[in-house]
């Protein structure tokens, strides 16, 4: 499975899933799909939750998992794909699971873990009842596709005459679902009249893409909190209150992602057109100095080459350590060593951005270290030599070397244009302006390299146990409240019920009324 293909595929291409009247599914990119599943069910199934995937890719993802049989799979492998289903299904737009479902009909495959899913999406969606309103003839479709045309009629037959747990009813259906008294009265609703002109919900319930509002104006100060600090430090600002901050902001942008085992080159552009000037001085260096941060702290092995700098640098910097070394201000007479050079590079960097851009002689300088991975992080200004790194990429192969190499570009905000900021159009290139890229950013720069296989993997599933331990605390704290709320409103309405009988009462006896 070529991971990095796989990735950019899912964030450019949007191409919908089209189901035809004639009953034919429709889509350009199938052969893909089956490819990389083939290879990889489980690895499949988890790029869909990189952050940045697109919703018809997503919807292929699902469709492509659920229609495939499992058969050969182990039961940790069969739980795992369980899981990214049911985020798939509640994570799209329903209009574009509908899609997906239906699509297995007219593909005429079925499994028994579809059959879960799709019950599970039409009986247990947390908008169901909303969805069945105005979707009832699709819904009742993808129902009966799941469970058998005839075994569907059959159980809402049963349910209609007033069935609410018989053995049939238990084999047939409710097996299935989670809360079968919920499940009974959404088949019911399935099976009756529909209302004309009901609107479907549009927004899913449990969005897989987590990101913060992106400023309507960009400034060089609310790009990140990253990076808003560094550029606090780069303009004078009280270190002693900086460094922590940043130490925190580090730890909070790296919490839960595992480490790279692997050993990574960053080539990091630290000249003069990446300092900048007027109102955006510090903007785009600032972004590129948190990615070098955050990957300080993931990766086992970082080492940096500076370029552009009136004193160009090399720094190597073992496994973790940038957070705590930021959290301490008052720092020995040994501190400015490599160790600690990621930190010290990025205060020094106000001094020394101000030279030209060699970037093919700092990139061979990285191959000689024989990283796993070489990352060019630059504005695409290639001031001397311009050329030269292209000339340099295109001839590495033909000089046996083997070692990708990608180019992460710095820019300052999303819209920028970058038509004559492409140093070297062979490789592999992906801007970034935000600290929030850094999400979608770190799995595409480690998909290129071995170690980062296992890498996206991890951190895939991490993420995932995250979203069913937060749906779950969603859940109880939904309860509590409801209990809290019920109980309250219980006990007002029982005591002023109990208060008004009791002095109608205490009334009649007394002779008042």
């Amino acid at each position: 499975m070529d991971i990095p293909t796989l990735l950019q595929h899912f964030r450019t291409h949007d191409a919908p899933l089209v189901l035809s009247r004639g009953g034919d599914l429709a889509w350009d990119d199938a052969e893909l799909h089956r490819t990389a599943r083939l290879s990889d069910p489980e690895g499949y199934a988890l790029l869909a939750l990189v952050l940045g995937a697109l919703p018809w890719q997503r919807a292929r993802v699902l469709l492509c998992t659920l229609a495939a049989s499992q058969d050969g799979l182990d039961e940790r492998t069969r739980a795992i794909l369980a899981k990214v289903t049911r985020a798939l299904m509640f994570g799209l737009p329903p209009a574009y699971a509908v899609t997906a479902l239906l699509a297995l009909r007219r593909l005429r495959v079925n499994h028994k873990h579809a059959t879960r899913a799709v019950v599970a999406f039409v009986l247990e969606h947390p908008e169901a009842d909303a969805l069945i309103e105005a979707r009832r003839p699709a819904l009742v479709d993808c129902f009966e596709h799941a469970l058998g045309k005839a075994t569907a009629r059959g159980c809402a037959r049963l349910i209609a005459e007033g069935d609410t747990g018989s053995g049939r009813l238990r084999r047939s259906l409710l097996r299935f679902t989670s809360d079968p008294a919920a499940a009974i009265g959404r088949v019911r609703a399935l099976y009756a009249p529909g209302t004309y002109g009901a609107v479907a919900p549009q927004e899913p319930p449990a969005p897989l893409d987590q990101v913060g509002e992106r400023p309507p104006i960009v400034t060089p100060t609310n790009r990140g909190d990253i990076a808003a600090t560094l550029v606090h430090l780069y303009r004078g600002g009280p270190a002693a209150e900086l460094r922590p901050a940043l130490a925190g902001y580090v730890a909070e942008a790296t919490r839960g992602l595992p480490r790279l085992a692997g050993h990574v080159a960053v080539v990091l552009d630290t000249s003069g057109s990446m300092r900048g000037y007027g109102d955006r001085e510090w903007a785009v260096m600032s972004q590129a100095a948190a990615l070098r941060l955050v990957l300080a702290e993931v990766c086992e092995r970082l080492t940096v080459i500076e370029t552009g700098g009136v004193c160009e640098r090399l720094t190597v910097a073992e496994a973790g350590g940038v957070c705590e070394r930021l959290a301490v201000f008052e720092v020995a007479a040994t501190a400015v060593e490599v160790a600690d050079a990621a930190v010290e590079a990025a205060e020094e960097v106000v001094e020394t951005a101000e030279g030209a851009t060699d970037l093919a002689t700092r990139l061979l300088d990285a191959l000689d270290a024989r990283p796993d991975l070489v990352v060019i992080v630059t504005d695409g200004y290639e001031n001397v030599l311009p050329g030269d790194l292209a000339r340099v990429v295109a001839t590495l192969p033909r000089a046996g070397v083997t070692t990708p190499v990608v180019l992460c570009q710095a820019t300052f905000t999303a819209g920028d244009d970058l038509t004559l900021r492409d140093p070297a159009p062979r490789l592999p290139r992906r801007p970034f302006w935000h600290q929030d890229d850094f999400a979608g950013l770190l799995p595409w720069l480690f998909g290129h390299c071995a170690p980062g296989r296992d890498w996206i993997r991890t951190a895939m599933l991490s993420r995932l146990e995250g979203r069913l331990e937060g749906r779950l605390e969603g859940r109880l704290e939904g309860q509590l409240e409801g209990q809290l709320e019920g109980g309250l409103e219980g006990g007002l309405e029982g005591g002023l019920e109990g208060g008004l009988e009791g002095r109608l009462e205490g009334r009649l006896e007394g002779g008042r009324i």
